[in-house]
Formats: structure tokens, sequence, C-alpha cells
């Protein structure tokens, strides 16, 4: 999809930000400036454009820019490249901008970056993923320990404790990448023993991850089920990869394998109707693009924030760089795939 970049001009009576609280977040909305002066540039940097999940995000982090009126700076792409995230955001301090939201890939390789903009005051709020070190102003991102525990739970119950799972791991460098890895294989450990994880690094690429899906299943014809920690990157290689070997059965059939899955994009959900994978975790792309909007907005004008519940039904933690908008991640199956509360089901309207 195309990531032009759209600057939307401060609306002269500027709409309140809904929604976001004060330091107990739950007060009244960040003002805007005194006079109706133009609001604070918003720098916005996508961070690839190769995820249907991705891409999701960023149609809605665009609407949000123009439903909240918000004065952005172009928006860039640094597509999955830390080099081109450092220009970009050097772009960003050049034309003004008082806050930047990225969400940076590589969350080791940010440090230097953050530091620099923090020496210049400009808040960084980080989306989905947390960087290792470096002040963050606010991360908004789903709890991803969770996702691995929901995916392991899952897979356990349906394979009855039994046989083999192929891990499609994302990247190890990442903070999601991480913490999915270590739930799913701590979870599976200690609760279903019986069940062989097969870890599968892939650095979040789907050709990759069918490459090795295709070695695993010559070593390992068993295969009972399957753990794909991006559909956005995942979800059609290896679906096509299990057609083209006659292992696509449906849901329910003998010889099913048993497929679950983060992100909550609506292929994900045409699959689960199909009854091509089984379930999952929905990320809420949606409630990213807004939230992290207005973090932006409350940290170009001066607001503070304390952990604690927020009043969108989330939790606030502290981290040793910053602070932490935890979003609810629901699982998804059969029993509810047509929820319309689902991001996934309202893409597009």
């Amino acid at each position: 999809m195309s990531h032009t970049s759209r600057t939307a001009a401060a609306a002269a009576a500027a709409l309140l930000l809904a929604g976001l609280g004060t330091a107990c977040n739950r007060g009244s909305e960040p003002a805007s400036s005194a006079g109706g002066a133009a609001k604070p540039a918003i720098g916005i940097d996508l961070p690839r454009a190769d995820s249907d999940f991705w891409n999701s995000y960023a149609q809605y982090a665009k609407k949000e820019v123009a439903g909240q009126g918000l004065n952005a700076l172009p928006i860039s792409n640094s597509q999955n490249d830390v080099t081109k995230l450092v220009a970009n955001v050097q772009v960003f301090q050049n034309t003004g901008a008082k806050a930047v939201v990225m969400a940076p890939q590589d969350t080791g390789a940010i440090a230097s970056t953050l530091e620099q903009l923090a020496a210049k005051k400009i808040p960084v709020v980080s989306v989905d993923t947390r960087p290792d070190t470096g002040q963050v102003y606010m991360v908004v991102r789903a709890d991803n320990k969770a996702y691995g525990t929901k995916a392991c739970e899952f897979l356990g119950k349906q394979l009855g404790g039994k046989g083999k799972v192929a891990e499609f791991q994302g990247s190890l460098s990442s903070i999601n990448g991480r913490d999915r890895s270590e739930a799913f294989a701590t979870c599976m450990r200690t609760r279903f023993p019986d069940i062989q994880v097969i870890e599968l690094a892939t650095d979040w690429k789907g050709d990759v991850a069918s490459a090795k899906l295709q070695s695993t299943l010559a070593a390992h014809p068993d295969l009972g089920g399957i753990y794909m920690q991006a559909g956005g990157a995942f979800l059609q290689p290896t679906l096509a990869l299990l057609q083209q070997k006659g292992l696509l059965k449906p849901a329910g059939e003998a010889g099913h394998i048993t497929i679950v899955s983060n992100d909550g994009i609506p292929q994900e959900f045409d699959a689960i109707r199909k009854g091509q994978i089984d379930a999952t975790v929905s990320q809420p792309a949606d409630l990213y693009a807004k939230y992290a909007l207005h973090y932006a907005q409350a940290a170009a004008q001066g607001k503070t924030f304390t952990p604690g519940p927020t009043d969108h039904g989330s939790t606030i933690i502290t981290l040793p760089n910053g602070l932490e908008d935890q979003l609810a991640a629901p699982l998804v199956t059969k029993e509810n795939v047509d929820d319309k509360t689902l991001w996934g089901n309202n893409v597009g309207q």
C-alpha cells in the first residue's frame, strides 16, 4: 500500500482529544494552544509496509491525524531499517517536531536516537515496541507475553497436551519477539511438557518462515501445530505451502494442523472462518494509532501521566525508561470471529 505522506493542518477551532486523561488518567483532555494558535507539530514514522498489520495501522494513523485535527508533519516510513528511522527522525527535528511517534523494529539500536531527542526535549511515543533503553514518554502496546501464553494455552489444549509444534519466532532483537518467544516457551515447558516445540527464527520474514516450515515438515511429518507470531507476515506463505503439500485440512478434519497466530488482521479472520487456522490474538491496530497520537499531542503540550487504570480499559505501567499503556488484546476463535468490536472486522469502514 502507498504510504504517501499527508499533512493535516490544525483546525481553527481545535477539537479536544477524547478519552485522554490527566495525571490521574481520567481528567480533562489536553487543551488546544492558547488563543487558538496552531497545535504543535507531530512527527510520525511508520515502521514498514511489508505487513498487513502495519499497513492497517498506517490507514488508522492517517485517519486519526485528520479526525483529531493534528498538526502532523509529512509522514515517513522507515521500511524496517533503523538507519532510515534515524534519518527520518532527524528530518522531524529539523522541521520543528514537538513530539515524535515511532515503532522501532530493532528496539536496541534506537537508544542513541532516543537520547538525542530527550536532550532536545522532544518526547517520543513508541507504538507496539518497547525500546530497550532510551527515554520514552509513553509506549502504546499490548502485553506481548500474554500473546505467547494465550497461543500456548490454545495449542496445548487443542493438541491434548501431546505432539509437535512449530513456532515462527519474530526477531529476537525486538522486545516483542523476545516476549512472545519467552512466554510461549515457559508456558509449554511448565504446562505441556509432552509437546515438543520446534523454534524457527524468522526475523519477521514470511519467506524465511515458509522455507523453514518446509524443512520442518520434511523432518517432522507428524507436526500437529504452528504458532505464528505475526499473521501479517506469515499467514499467506504458510497457507500457500500447506496447500501445495496437501496439508491445508479444515479444522475438525483428520490431518488438520492447528494454527494460532498474532495480529488480528482481516485475512486471519477469513482463514478462521474457513477453518484454515484456528485462532489469533488481536493486536488493536486502531487503538495503537488512536492513543499513540493522543499521547503525542499530550506530550507536545506538556501533559503528564502516572501509572494506573485508564478510562479506556487499559493500564499504564512504569518502565525503567518511561511509561507503557497496555491495551487489551483478545483471543479470536470461530466463536467470536464475527464480533464487530474487533478492528479486523472494521477495516476500511
